[in-house]
């Protein structure tokens, strides 16, 4: 059965999402690289042909968590995947099955769609969300780095 606490993010969730979005950014000790406005998310969601998707954690009414996602594609097993970019729930609302909730709703949504992976990152020093990502499953992808272009970098790659 779906978990009655969480649903796909809505307009009006727009503002929470960003704020969930920069708490984390804040955990993560990078909020100064947390640059997303509520229109570029709003804009990324909801325009016609949307390329990122959300689900929200809800309690009274309170959205107070969020699993913001896209699809990637695996050429090895030809389907496409799901990829979490980002699984926050607010520090009160941790130990309640939320972030567990969310998770298990992107598993579905792969298994409803036929997608064959869900992967994210985590910073090696998340103990607690490593420890939490370990008891539902999960595995870390050995042998592999993440890599990423972007700022001053990417545009000297560019060539602007």
């Amino acid at each position: 059965m779906p978990d009655p606490r969480v649903r796909r993010a809505e307009e009006s969730d727009v503002d929470t999402i960003v704020q969930l979005v920069r708490d984390l950014a804040e955990y993560e000790q990078a909020l100064h690289e947390s640059r997303m406005t509520a229109e570029q998310l709003r804009q990324a969601l909801f325009c016609p042909d949307p390329a990122l998707f959300c689900h929200v954690a809800e309690v009274d009414g309170e959205v107070v968590g969020c699993a913001l996602w896209f699809l990637n594609f695996s050429t090895w097993r030809g389907t496409h995947g799901i990829h979490l970019e980002d699984l926050y729930v607010r520090p009160d609302h941790r130990g309640s099955g939320l972030g567990r909730a969310l998770l298990v709703t992107l598993a579905r949504e792969c298994a409803d769609k036929g997608y064959q992976r869900l992967e994210w990152g985590v910073l090696d020093w998340n103990k607690p969300a490593i420890d939490f990502y370990d008891a539902m499953g999960a595995h870390q992808v050995g042998g592999w780095y993440m890599y990423r272009l972007a700022d001053e970098s990417l545009l000297k790659v560019a060539g602007t």
